[in-house]
Parts: C-alpha cells; structure tokens; sequence
C-alpha cells in the first residue's frame, strides 16, 4: 500500500510515501500509550485547551497554506477548501471553550449522594476519509483531545500531505508527542492496531465494507467503535416550496465538493408532476453551466473528481442505471481534458428494480424523481439501506418538521440542502452506521461515564432503608 498525492487536476503524480514499519508503529503506539498514562491525562483543562486554541489559531493565520495541499490532493476547488480549513478552526476553537462544562460532575437526578465524573479511556485510533481531509480530522481530534484522549491518525492514502500538514500543525500547538500522531498504516497493520490492548476505541468515516470490516474487529476486542459510511441523502421538494430557490439549493446541494459530500443531496424528489418538469428545466440549466478549470482558480466552477478510481466507479454506475432503464437528462460523460472530470449527470426514470436505485452517487450526480404526493415522497426518501441525512423544502416550515420526523436518517434539514457546525451532532441510522460526532454527543462517545456515589461514614452496606 503507497500513499501518493496524485493531482486530480491533471492526473500527475506528484509524490509518494512509504508505509510506516512494524518497528516504528509499535515505538509509536508505546509512545502514544505512555503519554496519555503519564501526562496528557493528567493535564488540566484549561493547559490541553491552550495547546488546541492555539492549533486552531495557526490554521485560520495559515488558512491559504492548509487549503492549497486539500486542492492539490483531492481536487477542492480552492474557494471550499478555505472553508473547510475555517470550519476545523472552529471545531477545535469550539471544544477548547466547552470541554470544561463538559467535563464537569453532573449530579444524578433524584440521588442527592451520586454524580456522574467524564473521564478519558486512553488511545484512540481514526480512520478518515480523503473528502474532507480537515474537517474529519477535527471532528475527532477536538473531542477526544479535550476528553483528554490521545489519537493515532490513519488518513486515506490519497492525501497523505494533508495528513502530515495536520501532524504539524498539533506539534506546532506545543502537543506532546505522542498526543496526536500521524502514522502510513497498511490495512494488515490496522488490524492489529485495533487488537492492540493500549488501544480502546476507534472510529471511521467510509465505505460500508470498511465499516463492517472495523466493527467486527474491534467488536471482537470489545472494543468501542464509531462508524459514520456514507448515505443517499434525499431532498424532498413539497408542492409549495418557491421553485427557483429550491432548483438553486438542489444544484448547491448536489454539487458541493464536486459532489463528494457524504450528506450532499443526492436523491432529488419534487411533488407534482408539472412542478417536477419545471423543476427538472431549471435544475438542468444550472447543471450544465458549471465549467471545469484549475481547482486552484477561484473563478473554477466545476473541479474535478478525486481520484481516476472515483470517476471509473461513477461511469460505470451511470452506465448500469442506464442499461435498467434510466435516462441520461444531462451529462454522463468523462470531460475530454487532463484530470478525474465528470459532466454534471441527471438521471430519471431510475426503478426498484434499477442496480443503482440502492445506492451511493459519490459525484456530481443526481437521480431526480417525480412523485404525486407526500406520502409517497417519504416512503421514496426512506427507500434506502442508508439513513445519514436528508432535507426537505417547503413553505410551511411546521409542515416541515412534520415531514422530518417521518424520515429515516440521523439529520434532516428543514429548507437547507445540509449543514454542519460544531454544535450540532453529526451521524447516522441503518447502514450510515452509528454513534455521533460534534456538539457534546461528540465528546461523550469515547468517555468513561464513571458513577460515583459517596455516603457518610457508617452507612449500611444496603444503604439507609435497609438499615432502617
């Protein structure tokens, strides 16, 4: 296994690095084990936020820096990539100010005696994703480190500058080593990561099989595990909603990070059968306006995929949705010119019976359906083995949050296509996987929620009543 950078802009190679060793890996993992034991666990609060305040400040002052390695790597165009450069500052920034409320004793309801204590359970392994090299690495690293958690990072092997820029950044903090570390894993040397006893938990972002893969093996361990994989996210359009902001949300939505967005609006579902043609016009005007260019150019509108695997997966899905019956409304075609670029899809006409109708779009591409009323809008947007999120766009925002809670997925966006913050707790149900990232559910995933229950000196081993 070889993490290369590869630019997706013109299919260059651009560098490549070697897997850690078996000797490394286990000087890295006694290191990681000690530091907890002996310091970062053992730091106050307020001296482990000082060192995360202060990563989340390097990155907003080298924003421009941390941004052009994402567009290099993965092909964001450079404009999101700041974005997500300011979104991670945010997430550490956020964790730095709320760990001390979070870990403060909270007393148990109704037994004046007891009261629940936060504390961390040692080291933690994250498998992340090349989509969002940052933003995935922040939303574990913030919480766990704050917990007082150190973290063994393995990156997707597309992006490993991304991986080392932020191993840098935690070292520039004033991290100890073996708080945050960097390692080139193989999967044959994740595996035994996992069954490492000074390792208690792990999380992933990625595909179902990787997922099933890391569950059974750290279930085996008895070990925690937090598993976000992916979804079909549908965005319901209700009869009432106004059209063009809802075609231009649709097209937001979809094309977010040329579509490689694990709660980007992927399945399009309009009430109506004239408001669906309508739709469908505006929809495909706005598609098919995107113009590929430099990522790195800020007047590019269209980037390219991550990766040539990326693209080849999307032809061939596009080609077996039309081989079951489905229409090509726009696009479908690779772009002729250097790079991993995709025209912007539409399908239609995708059945039950359509070998895509189950499955995940990684890219900039839509299936749009037509459906004759609510009811079978929701029972389309719950057709699915995943649940991670989902939108739904109306006039009526009761009515919306109505419709909401009759969807299957961890999140569901009111007249937004999606949205992420700290705050707000981030996951999914069905084959999305399970557990949380973000806001204070985040934070609890990988804690010791130890009861303590003090009584006076004397006290009957059954407690007062029995000694009564």
């Amino acid at each position: 296994m070889l993490y290369q950078t590869v630019n997706p802009a013109t299919g260059a190679l651009v560098e490549t690095f070697a897997p850690i060793g078996d000797y490394e890996l286990e000087k890295v993992l006694a290191t990681a084990h000690n530091t907890f034991e002996i310091d970062w666990r053992k730091r106050t609060v307020a001296h482990r936020a000082r060192i995360i305040s202060k990563a989340a400040s390097i990155l907003r002052e080298k924003a421009d820096e941390f941004a052009q390695i994402i567009t290099l790597e993965m092909g964001k165009r450079i404009m999101e990539a700041q974005v997500e450069v300011m979104l991670s500052a945010s997430i550490l920034d956020y964790y730095a100010s709320r760990a001390e409320g979070y870990l403060r004793p909270k007393p148990v309801p109704d037994v004046p005696s007891a009261e629940i204590r936060i504390d961390p359970i040692g080291v933690l392994l994250g498998i992340e994703p090349w989509n969002f090299p940052y933003y995935q690495i922040a939303r574990v690293a913030g919480p766990q480190l704050m917990a007082g958690n150190v973290l063994l990072l393995k990156h997707a092997e597309s992006v490993p500058q991304s991986a080392l820029a932020f191993a840098r950044l935690f070292e520039e903090a004033g991290a100890p080593r073996g708080v945050y570390t960097n390692i080139f894993a193989t999967i044959d040397q994740v595996g035994r990561i996992i069954d490492d006893p000074r390792v208690r938990g792990v999380t992933l972002t990625g595909s179902e099989r990787a997922g099933a893969s890391v569950a059974q093996r750290a279930g085996r361990n008895l070990k925690k595990a937090v598993l976000e994989l992916g979804g079909s996210d549908p965005m319901i359009v209700l009869e009432d909603a106004p059209l063009d902001w809802a075609v231009s949300s649709a097209t937001v939505g979809r094309m977010f990070n040329c579509g490689q967005c694990c709660v980007g609006s992927k399945r399009i579902i309009v009430v109506g059968q004239e408001r669906s043609a309508a739709f469908l016009e505006g929809f495909t005007k706005q598609m098919a306006s995107l113009r590929p260019g430099d990522p790195a150019d800020a007047d590019t509108t269209l980037g390219p995929l991550s990766s040539g695997r990326a693209l080849n997966l999307l032809l061939d899905q596009i080609e077996r949705a039309k081989a079951g019956g489905a229409t090509v409304v726009v696009g479908g075609r690779r772009i002729d010119r250097p790079g991993f670029y995709l025209e912007p899809t539409i399908l239609t006409g995708i059945t039950e019976d359509n070998p895509i109708y189950r499955e995940e779009l990684f890219g900039p591409v839509a299936a749009f359906y037509s459906v004759k009323d609510e009811a079978e809008a929701v029972r389309l947007a719950n057709g699915t083995p995943y649940g991670l999120g989902a939108s739904v766009f109306t006039a009526d925002t009761e009515r919306g949050r109505e419709v909401a809670g009759q969807i299957d997925s961890g999140m569901v966006f009111v007249n937004r296509p999606f949205g992420t913050a700290p705050e707000l707790p981030f996951g999914g149900v069905k084959n999305s996987g399970f557990g949380r990232e973000l806001s204070e559910a985040g934070f609890e995933e990988f804690v010791n929620k130890k009861l303590v229950n003090t009584h006076p000196v004397g006290t009957h081993p059954f407690g007062a009543a029995a000694a009564a």
